[in-house]
């Protein structure tokens, strides 16, 4: 699995479609193809992976990274369902800070984890 690094490849698998969502996740796919004549994105024919955290939803620096470090772990252990393409997964609602008072706790990272494989498992199915 490869990691999105650059702002196009971001913008360019934003660009397509929304595969799956939950409360809030959304998971957004792209295939790898290039337009003819242009230098390719993605340099591999691998599955691609990128995660968006924004500061909007997540405000503490530790709550957004502990989020990024469930994304990517739970995708690695998913990767072989999902296709050969470029992925991201972006927060699209904050998690309620009432419920999860720790900017870093299990009760999140069990919560995060469970959301993400519900994710996963719905762009698995929706392959077509």
């Amino acid at each position: 699995m490869q990691r999105l690094k650059t702002r196009a490849q971001f913008q360019a698998v934003l660009a397509g479609a929304t595969v799956a969502r939950t409360a809030h996740f959304a998971l957004h796919r792209c295939a790898l193809d290039a337009p003819a004549g242009a230098e390719p994105l993605f340099a591999t024919e691998d599955m691609w992976l990128g995660a968006m955290v924004p500061k909007r939803w997540a405000r503490r620096a530790v709550t957004r990274n502990a989020i990024k470090r469930q994304i990517y772990t739970v995708s690695a252990a998913v990767a072989e369902s999902l296709p050969r393409a470029a992925h991201v997964v972006r927060l699209r609602a904050a998690f309620d800070r009432q419920k999860f008072v720790s900017a870093t706790s299990d009760k999140l990272k069990a919560a995060v984890r469970a959301e993400l494989q519900q994710l996963l498992e719905r762009a698995a199915t929706a392959r077509a």
